[in-house]
């Protein structure tokens, strides 16, 4: 098997133009690197604003395998520190969620710190006196991650010190968010409804992949359409549908309607499938929100909003955003061949309680593991994870509507295509090979 750590010449091979190599799901050395290199680099999804609301409000997660913590701060402002005692490294707090009070105290030797992060006390203070504890990081507090930022309530944060900043990392995809946000006529958001959580037995990227693949939902996703369509035969076209119904049958509306609906796709991995109309295009409309929202924003800004509804919006890599359906996918790789999902729900402060509804129904047809999409989805992301270790072919196909010249080094950073074309997926993967570069050699 290659060895990769120091051979950034193999790495760089296993992404060809129109293809990737079976190793960057399979090897856990290269997922190693991922840890190190990539996601260090990246920006990170780490929570929403709403999750912390109160002084000492935090929430525990790991990203890219280091434990964090998002806080509430004592001036309303959100920290992202590693949650570990600055003392011998145990974790400052244990549940998922919960209130430190005015400042976290290590359940080990009881060192404390203040929400900010400063040292605030130990005991037997006086058998440090001469030491060099004030010299060393282990007198300096807890540590923060190196970048954080809070855009619209969504807070995201960079663990390397260097690296590109927040605005010059999204570009352009940052719409995804605004739209979804401004779908509040108070331009407001909180997560609502719970969460839910599938560990899938396969790569991360599969996932990534499939969220831009518009192809497979006719095949993989064949019997649950063509039940909703037995079940809803007989019904005049213009019948309002029950929402399962409304969410559920444009899965089988056919090549032509994905191809039609149009990607864009931007530097840095980030796409956005269904530029032109989605499957979420066509829900019931609700006349008292639209009126609060063109009192909101005005005419022609509401019914800009409204009339966006892209299927999805990949921050790449720990972020899908749909506006509507009001929900995020939150791509939590765990190990080469094991990777956590999170499917979270939002309520739009001022609208109707039927966005939510809407929001937490889709994540649960769709998203949940018992639902009657997702179900189909894992097992074929963990029939390839297995498939891909048979011999004789090394290589995955991205081949469908490449065009030479469109990784050019002059190529635009923008591009745009029909919504069928791989040139999502391989906008991913280039992303990948560019970040997956020695540290020494990482663009900064």
């Amino acid at each position: 098997m290659t060895s990769y750590r120091d051979r950034p010449d193999a790495i760089q091979a296993l992404v060809q133009d129109d293809r990737v190599h079976r190793d960057v799901y399979l090897s856990d050395e290269l997922f190693s690197l991922e840890q190190e290199r990539f996601f260090a680099n990246a920006w990170l999804y780490v929570g929403h604003a709403s999750e912390v609301p109160a002084a000492g409000d935090y929430r525990t997660l790991e990203l890219a395998g280091r434990p964090v913590m998002m806080v509430r701060q004592a001036d309303g402002g959100i920290g992202v520190f590693y949650n570990r005692c600055a003392h011998k490294g145990s974790q400052l707090v244990s549940d998922e969620y919960g209130n430190a009070g005015r400042f976290f105290r290590c359940p080990y030797h009881a060192w404390t710190y203040k929400l900010d992060g400063a040292p605030l006390g130990m005991p037997l203070r006086e058998g440090y006196e001469g030491t060099r504890l004030a010299e060393c990081e282990s007198g300096r507090g807890l540590v923060a991650l190196a970048a954080v930022r809070v855009y619209r309530d969504f807070v995201f944060a960079r663990i390397a010190p260097r690296g590109k900043g927040f605005e010059d990392y999204f570009g352009e995809v940052l719409g995804a968010l605004d739209n979804m946000v401004d779908r509040s006529p108070e331009g407001r958001l909180s997560v609502a409804g719970g969460v839910i959580r599938n560990v899938i037995h396969c790569n991360w990227k599969m996932y990534l992949e499939n969220i831009n693949d518009t192809v497979h939902p006719m095949s993989a996703h064949e019997s649950a359409t063509q039940a909703a369509k037995a079940l809803w035969e007989g019904h005049a076209p213009d019948e309002p549908k029950p929402m399962a119904m409304e969410q559920i049958l444009p899965f089988g509306a056919g090549y032509d309607f994905f191809d039609r609906m149009g990607g864009r796709v931007f530097a840095n991995g980030h796409s956005v499938l269904g530029i032109h109309f989605s499957i979420h295009s066509n829900y019931a409309q609700l006349a008292d929100y639209e009126a609060a929202m063109r009192s909101a924003h005005g005419e022609a800004r509401a019914t800009e909003i409204l009339q966006r509804s892209p299927q999805n919006s990949v921050f790449f890599p720990s972020l899908s955003v749909k506006g509507s359906p009001q929900a995020i996918r939150v791509i939590r790789p765990l190990a080469a061949d094991r990777t956590l999902i999170e499917a979270w729900s939002f309520r739009a402060a001022g609208a109707p309680d039927l966005l939510l509804q809407r929001s937490m129904n889709y994540n649960r047809l769709v998203f949940s593991p018992m639902s009657v999409v997702a179900h189909d989805d894992v097992h074929l992301f963990e029939s390839m994870q297995r498939g891909l270790r048979a011999e004789g072919n090394d290589w995955v196909s991205l081949h469908r509507g490449h065009v030479a010249g469109e990784q050019a080094p002059d190529a635009p950073t923008t591009q745009t295509t029909n919504g069928t074309n791989e040139l999502l997926m391989r906008n991913q993967f280039r992303a990948w090979a560019k970040h997956m570069a020695p540290a020494a050699e990482a663009p900064r």
